[in-house]
């Protein structure tokens, strides 16, 4: 992993929880803003992705389990679809306070991955 694209991820994934928390707040329903921005989150778990598989062969090793890396990586790329899909279904604002809720929680999980590919072994 890089750890400064880490970075970027988990500001743009709180500031798109943030931007959808808020428009969740102030009534609205969500738009093409607010599910672009998690358009936006997905694109770059999809380039984390890529990194992921090719730093390996760089040799950017994982030091953590590789595995759990893993599977943090493929239920974040699920969340911010099945979170547009749910705004999509049930078009309330609450919607947007879904979209909030997959965008932070995406970001946190970024930052776990990092923990773990950076693990110090004892």
């Amino acid at each position: 992993m890089i750890e400064w694209f880490t970075w970027v991820q988990f500001g743009v994934g709180l500031a798109a929880a943030l931007f959808c928390i808020v428009l969740g707040i102030a009534r609205r329903i969500p738009n093409d803003y607010t599910v672009g921005s998690l358009a936006l989150v997905e694109l770059l778990l999809v380039v984390q992705l890529v990194i992921a598989i090719v730093s390996p062969f760089a040799g950017n090793h994982a030091s953590g389990n590789v595995l759990e890396f893993y599977i943090y990586l493929v239920v974040a790329l699920l969340l911010p679809p099945l979170s547009v899909i749910w705004a999509l279904v049930d078009r309330t604002r609450w919607s947007n306070v879904v979209l909030g809720a997959g965008a932070f929680a995406v970001a946190v999980m970024v930052v776990r991955m990092l923990q773990i590919w950076t693990a110090t072994v004892s």
